[in-house]
């Protein structure tokens, strides 16, 4: 079935079936080592180390809009949960958080039907490398916003987080209330997905994504603003701050940048556009398209959600980048994780590949276009990456 017209035509299906998927006639290679438990037995995935020279630090923000009704409760303000995470000082810093709560894993696995093949530990226990409050190197570094698919979690997008701030960055992974399998908030609150009952139509859809470009206008309010909400503030350069998210994630980096002229620049990983690129673009500001093998000229869909009509409308710097033997998931924690726990794989990319590839790309953009320094990454096919295709439709 073709991904990205999945992903845009037909509601989120795709997005809440269980991961990860197998490959009809392909094989699942030979996990890497993993790290277990001594005293259970549980297998602990272990993500790759970020490859900048910082190290990493890591808090977390509650953030509570109160000129917003949430949209799904009905009811209260609008909230999101926010992990910052910026380079620090080798040596700082208290204990690496746990990759989820056990509460947020144990309904993350039961949506996804793996509550019988993987145990609550090895989610909790993922080794991550951003430390808890570490000191940070001082200094103004760009901002990048993620945005997670539709149901999973921020912290599917660590490894990428954590390899964007070791290389200079200050970045805000957003959960948006309601729309995940499971997030904690305070006050031991876990909220459910509430939008999963209402985002199956068009409508829906496209509600989902102009919300959570709200929640990033909101976001940068908060963290640029005359008053910050987080202690660290001083370390953003307010002009420069760009977007990157998966599936819907994606999508809502589009449609904030369509909306907020703050966010320079934006990266849409393997999401159908559910608010379409405006008729008179976005500005010139820049924009990478990167998505999975079946994200490719011609198989994204013809309605106004997929990227062939949309792409015409990106006015100016623009790139559409594909994987080869990859999956809608190729982009997360998923693929290297699955790997480690021994289960069958959506995709025949090995999981570290996917992580590799990922980073470098997304790394290359936010280099060239909000630190200056040319990318000839970008520039097309590499020896060194046969599997990144480039694409002019």
């Amino acid at each position: 079935m073709n991904r990205m017209r999945a992903t845009a035509s037909v509601a989120l299906l795709a997005l809440l079936l269980p991961l990860p998927l197998a490959v009809a006639g392909t094989a699942a290679a030979a996990p890497p080592p993993a790290v277990s438990a001594a005293d259970t037995g549980v297998v602990l995935p272990e993500l790759p180390r970020p490859t900048g020279r910082f190290s990493v630090g890591q808090e977390t923000l509650h953030l509570v809009d109160r000129s917003r009704t949430d949209p799904w409760a009905g009811s209260g303000p609008r909230e999101l949960m926010v992990t910052m995470r910026y380079p620090a000082q080798r040596g700082t810093g208290g204990p690496v958080r746990p990759w989820l709560t056990a509460e947020e894993a144990r309904l993350l696995l039961a949506d996804r039907g793996l509550e019988q093949a993987v145990a609550v530990e090895s989610l909790t226990g993922t080794k991550a490398y951003a430390r808890s409050d570490a000191r940070p190197v001082a200094g103004r570094y760009p901002l990048i916003v993620l945005s997670p698919g539709f149901t999973v979690p921020r912290a599917t997008l660590t490894s990428l987080a954590e390899d964007l701030a070791s290389r200079g960055y200050v970045v805000a992974a957003v959960d948006h209330a309601y729309e995940t399998s499971g997030t904690a908030f305070p006050g031991g609150r876990v909220l459910t997905c509430l939008a999963c009952e209402k985002a199956g139509s068009p409508e829906g859809r496209t509600q989902v994504t102009d919300n959570r470009a709200r929640d990033v206008s909101f976001l940068l309010d908060r963290l640029t603003g005359r008053h910050p909400a987080w202690r660290n503030a001083g370390l953003i350069d307010p002009k420069r701050i760009a977007m990157a998210g998966h599936s819907i994630g994606g999508s809502a980096a589009v449609a904030a940048m369509a909306a907020d002229p703050r966010i320079r620049a934006g990266i849409d990983m393997d999401g159908g556009l559910f608010s379409p690129v405006p008729a008179g673009g976005l500005g010139g500001r820049p924009v990478m398209l990167l998505g999975s093998q079946e994200s490719r000229p011609g198989n994204t869909g013809t309605d106004e959600y997929g990227w062939d009509p949309n792409w015409k409308r990106l006015d100016g710097w623009k790139r559409w980048i594909t994987f080869d033997d990859s999956n809608h998931f190729t982009f997360t924690d998923w693929p290297t994780m699955s790997d480690q726990l021994g289960l069958p794989r959506s995709s025949p990319l090995p999981g570290a590949r996917s992580v590799d590839l990922t980073r470098r790309y997304v790394g290359a953009f936010f280099d060239q276009h909000l630190k200056g320094v040319p990318q000839p990454l970008l520039d097309g096919p590499g020896r060194d990456a046969p599997e990144v295709r480039f694409h002019t439709p």
